[in-house]
């Protein structure tokens, strides 16, 4: 749908562990902020008459107050890209998100503004029944995944970037979609972007090694690598807060983190996190270790505010956790990068920055 003159431009912001774009939807446009993720594919947003909504700082969209809005039949061929779908009004879907969150609706057509670029025909959820999004203070989420329903590939993208705020801050940087100029410059890394037919939604990059403190943890061969059946891999996603490692990975971070930190662990009353520590009341001179992401061809040195956040006064915790089975990139260790997704190329960059400073 973009020409190669045109791009979507559209604000992000930090919200409660996610990032959030504006848009605006239907004729006349309404003005809406939604998630934006990189680890989905549907569009979608809370739609009236609900029967199961959450709050949401702005009023419901309302497909009768929109002149471009129309119901997309079941023989859409947006249909069936829904993992979960039926035909007894229209296309009727159940979208499922790996937190328990899910929206349940029907899909629909409708013209979405971005800034000063228009884009009609954009198939998105009408969604009637939501749960799990209350503190987003989102009216729903826009799927950046590489399947049909999402917003690159309905608008035929072959780029897009986006710039993320340090987590909590009132800055405003920008997600680009289109035809966008690579990065220049010698700190901008590249590293290939990996697919995976079992689950295509998915941005996988190889993920080689992790550096503590500027020691290679000498991570297992293959512990990151994608298995034959589709399980493992290292995805990117913007709508994950912390970092996920597969536990054995995490558990030699963890160790390694823990040693070289010189401050006493935490052992009061649990803040959410698993590795934490007690901070001196006079901060100015506490280190902590590097850590270095080795990517296939990009090392990425993180920025200590990328892995060590204070969650209370004199407590400061480890933003990477143990998972098991597909390990996770979150929006904490992207902040204050310049991430480019090259879909053409299928290459993904990374280009440290100060993001939101022209804001």
């Amino acid at each position: 749908m973009l020409d190669s003159t045109s791009n979507i431009d559209s604000p992000v912001n930090s919200g409660s562990g996610e990032f959030l774009m504006n848009l605006a939807i239907g004729t006349p446009p309404e003005s809406f902020a939604v998630i934006m993720d990189t680890g989905s594919d549907l569009i979608w947003t809370q739609c009236e008459p609900c029967s199961q909504c959450f709050s949401q700082p702005n009023p419901i969209y309302n497909p009768q107050d929109s002149s471009s809005f129309s119901q997309l039949p079941c023989s859409s061929r947006l249909c069936p890209a829904l993992p979960s779908s039926t035909c007894s009004n229209g296309c009727q879907y159940i979208y499922k998100y790996e937190d328990g969150s899910s929206t349940q609706g029907y899909l629909g057509s409708e013209t979405f503004t971005f800034e000063s670029t228009s884009v009609p025909n954009i198939g998105f959820g009408c969604g009637e029944n939501n749960s799990g999004f209350g503190g987003s203070n989102g009216a729903g989420l826009v799927g950046m995944g590489r399947g049909p329903l999402s917003l690159p590939s309905q608008v035929n993208a072959n780029q897009f970037s986006y710039c993320l705020t340090s987590v909590g801050s009132t800055a405003t940087s920008t997600l680009q979609i289109g035809s966008l100029s690579a990065p220049s410059g010698g700190s901008t890394v590249t590293t290939p972007l990996i697919q995976n037919p079992q689950k295509p939604t998915f941005y996988y990059l190889g993920l080689n090694d992790i550096s503590v403190g500027g020691s290679p943890l000498n991570i297992p061969q293959g512990i990151f690598e994608l298995n034959d059946d589709g399980t493992g891999g290292f995805i990117i996603d913007s709508g994950t807060t912390r970092t996920q490692l597969i536990n054995s990975a995490y558990s030699m971070v963890k160790q390694a983190f823990t040693s070289q930190a010189n401050l006493p662990p935490y052992t009061g009353p649990s803040v959410g996190f698993d590795s934490c520590f007690q901070l001196p009341s006079d901060t100015s001179n506490v280190q902590v270790p590097s850590i270095v992401m080795h990517f296939n061809g990009a090392d990425v040195s993180l920025p200590t505010e990328n892995y060590f956040i204070e969650v209370n006064r004199g407590v400061a915790c480890l933003a990477i956790e143990g998972e098991q089975g597909m390990s996770i990139y979150g929006n904490i260790q992207q902040q204050n990068f310049e991430i480019l997704y090259d879909l053409s190329n299928n290459v993904l960059s990374f280009t440290p920055t100060q993001c939101g400073s022209s804001s």
